[in-house]
């Protein structure tokens, strides 16, 4: 049952989270209960014993951190990273367009998303709006709309005869544009997408300016299978990764006890490759663990003697075998639901684990009884990445690439193992407190 329940809350908070926007604000309203403060990166800090603190940079990405009994020069950091953005669709800055009485809007393709799982779905929008008020000044805005609002409906088999024998192919300019309205009088597509967002946010057509904006799937999280084993939502890939390791730090034990200084580093566009000042790859996280350092000591040495015993879990989910599909797996390296969590190598360092950052993790993993799997993609199949490598290279710290087993990886609909995300905490939460 402990399983099931933190999975049901790592269910709300996905259904909370449409967009990393909304994941942030998701995570602020839940640390905020642990007395978390939010500090102002353009501001002096001033760092106390036994308080907890958290940045957010640009609204989607979002560290947090809880300073350790002992300085980080002497005891080092303990980092859990992650991402708050999932592939997808992005709606374009000139957003409506019509033909033949329908408006739809334009897409771009974010990341890499299975873009036949976004046909005949009950879509919406979420996001962000930037808009003008007063004298000049600007602000922005969390904008969601709720019911299904949009979708991209399917050519019927008899025009498309050849569907099922050679798949759902989707051309990404023409094809892909969600329907949003029919079109009455002689109102403009544009006004009429403006005009959807005013009612939404109430703000002013003509004071909104830009917009940062996704397409999601309205239909909520659930559980499934014979036994209710599996569970099943959209951006499983990696909100449950942002969850588990945010459940593993809100510990009794974690929050109070650690003798390290324990951060918590979730970031937007890993799913675009992290080159942003928001990424991975850029220097937020070096920002902060700087900071904190000189906060405990203004010597530049401690600080690099702190980074030198820090250790990095990137979190990021992991690739199901699949029986439907057995020759896309490596026959030797096979990893299953509901089995632990998943230890990720790769020769070329797609992934940052080695042999040393793995011993560890598996010696957290026994310590927490928690089992663990191995896996290596297929040598002949292109193998993603993760913050893991860029991250580890930037900081110069050891790490280890990990991440829950899970079917149909950048779906709209993703599965996973309900038993393995209490694996992940409980391993997270040993790790915070090795």
């Amino acid at each position: 049952m402990i399983a099931q329940t933190y999975v049901q809350n790592l269910l709300d908070f996905i259904d909370k989270s449409p967009s990393p926007w909304h994941a942030v604000a998701s995570i602020e309203a839940e640390i905020e209960k642990f007395q978390f403060i939010r500090l102002d990166e353009t501001a002096r800090w001033q760092l106390h014993p036994g308080r907890r603190y958290y940045v957010v940079r640009d609204d989607s990405s979002i560290i947090l951190f809880v300073p350790g009994q002992t300085p980080p020069a002497e005891s080092g950091f303990r980092i859990i990273g992650a991402h708050t953005d999932s592939p997808g669709l992005r709606i374009r800055p000139n957003a409506a367009t019509a033909s033949d009485g329908i408006v739809r809007l334009g897409v771009e393709v974010y990341g890499g998303p299975i873009l036949a799982t976004f046909a005949d779905r009950d879509l919406s929008l979420a996001g962000r709006v930037s808009y003008s008020y007063g004298q000049g000044h600007l602000a922005h805005k969390l904008v969601r709309i709720d019911h299904p609002l949009l979708r991209i409906p399917n050519l019927a088999i008899h025009m498309n005869r050849g569907v099922n024998e050679e798949g759902l192919k989707l051309h990404k300019q023409n094809e892909l544009l969600p329907f949003l309205a029919q079109l009455t009088n002689d109102q403009l597509p544009q006004s009429c997408f403006l005009a959807l967002l005013e009612q939404m946010t109430g703000i002013g057509a003509s004071q909104i300016l830009s917009w940062d904006l996704a397409v999601y799937d309205t239909q909520k999280g659930a559980f499934w299978g014979a036994n209710q084993e599996f569970y099943t939502n959209s951006q499983i890939d990696n909100l449950a990764s942002c969850h588990a390791g945010l459940q593993a730090m809100l510990d009794d034990t974690a929050l109070n006890h650690a003798a390290n200084t324990l951060v918590c580093a979730f970031f937007d566009h890993e799913e675009i490759g992290s080159e942003s000042h928001i990424g991975a790859g850029g220097s937020f996280l070096t920002d902060l663990l700087q900071r904190i350092s000189l906060a405990t000591s203004p010597d530049h040495e401690d600080a690099a003697r702190a980074l030198a015993q820090s250790f990095l879990i990137s979190a990021d989910m992991a690739h199901a075998y699949h029986p439907n599909f057995p020759s896309a797996y490596d026959a030797d390296h096979k990893v299953s639901v509901n089995q632990g969590p998943v230890i990720k190598f790769n020769a070329n360092h797609r992934y940052s684990s080695e042999s040393i950052s793995a011993a560890h993790f598996i010696h957290w993993c026994e310590a927490a009884d928690v089992p663990y799997q191995r896996y290596s993609h297929r040598s002949d199949l292109p193998c993603g990445s993760t913050i893991g490598p860029m991250t580890s290279a930037k900081l110069g710290i050891r790490s280890i690439d990990i991440g829950c087993p899970m079917w149909a990886m950048h779906s709209i609909r993703e599965s996973a193992g309900v038993q393995d995300h209490e694996y992940m905490i409980k391993v997270l939460k040993q790790f915070l407190l090795s």
